[in-house]
């Protein structure tokens, strides 16, 4: 099989190589997949810029996760044939037109479901609901802040909040985006700007704030602290305050913020009964059973479709990224391939 991947040598989006590369056949408990669509992350640019820890080292395919058709199986694969439609992660390689992955990692899609929506899903609504629900706790009626809200995890992380009941208020970059909030039933939504605190505050009223959903950083994560309600949760999964738009990082800009970021001491926090968690999407990678029991609480609950925003063609991989930086999408942003 001959597969065409999309591999980079670290520090700048120019090292992007589209390569040939002959793809062996699965080995034991693996499946084949023609990719029909691979869904953008932002942890797919740090890992291009190497400022990501678990980066692979040398040159390597980005990407989390993706949608295609099963195309051969494995020894020892069950439950899963050839034709079958399905989505699914990987630690990197989903930057390829076909790929050898673990028969665990795959996942059957919904029949109405498009290829591209099937890569606009998984990584994005498994790091909403385990942050809300395994980590946050959340609970009926609570008050919930969830940040870059008309993205991918922000969508989730609503539909999710709704489900329990919470009265939710969502942030975003720029004003045209506050329709998109409205029209996904947000109760309240915050341009951040320099009056974050008090339009947060309005926004609130006399509730208080249970949850925190955080991936911004900087003065933004420091007022969330401060409005949080004492045993109240942050989940922190980002820090979108270090991403711009380009080729390469900005190494000033990321120094600037290095050094000016939060600072919290452990030995006040009891005081201000308060707790932050931080997770990383890729530990849930190496617990696949965990994955699964997630997926399927989340098949119970009523979330609809993922939100897919734009589409960009394989071979520009370069653009769709520069594209993503620039935090201006809505949803999810998808790369397809055409079947071969």
């Amino acid at each position: 099989m001959q597969a065409k991947t999309g591999r980079w040598s670290t520090g700048s989006l120019n090292n992007l190589k589209l390569e040939e590369e002959t793809l062996p056949p699965p080995a034991a408990g693996e499946v084949q997949v023609a990719v029909r669509a691979i869904g953008l992350n932002f942890a797919d640019i740090f890992a291009i810029w190497g400022l990501y820890g678990a980066t692979p080292t040398g040159a390597f395919v980005p990407g989390l996760e993706y949608a295609g058709t099963i195309i051969a199986t494995g020894p020892g694969v069950k439950n899963i044939r050839s034709g079958d439609r399905i989505m699914g992660v990987t630690r990197f390689g989903a930057y390829a037109s076909h790929l050898n992955i673990d028969a665990r990692y795959v996942i059957p899609m919904p029949d109405s479901w498009t290829f591209a929506e099937g890569s606009a899903y998984l990584v994005q609504v498994l790091t909403a609901y385990y942050g809300l629900k395994q980590l946050g706790a959340i609970q009926k009626g609570q008050n919930v802040l969830i940040h870059s809200a008309a993205g991918g995890v922000g969508l989730w992380a609503n539909r999710i909040a709704k489900q329990y009941e919470a009265y939710t208020i969502g942030t975003v970059g720029s004003p045209h985006k506050l329709q998109v909030l409205e029209r996904e039933g947000y109760d309240h939504g915050i341009v951040r700007r320099q009056s974050f605190r008090q339009d947060l505050e309005g926004a609130l009223g006399d509730k208080e704030l249970h949850l925190i959903m955080e991936c911004i950083g900087g003065k933004i994560f420091s007022i969330g602290y401060d409005v949080l309600a004492p045993q109240g949760r942050m989940i922190v999964y980002g820090s979108a305050r270090y991403a711009s738009v380009g080729n390469r990082p900005n190494y000033l800009r990321l120094l600037y913020h290095f050094l000016t970021r939060p600072k919290l001491d452990p030995q006040k926090m009891p005081e201000h009964n308060k707790s932050i968690m931080g997770f990383n999407l890729i530990w849930l990678y190496e617990r696949a059973a965990l994955m699964h029991q997630l997926l399927d609480e989340l098949k119970s609950l009523d979330l609809r479709r993922p939100i897919v925003g734009e589409r960009f063609a394989f071979e520009d991989l370069h653009g769709a990224i520069l594209r993503f930086q620039s935090g201006q999408t809505v949803g999810k942003l998808v790369v397809e391939l055409q079947e071969a």
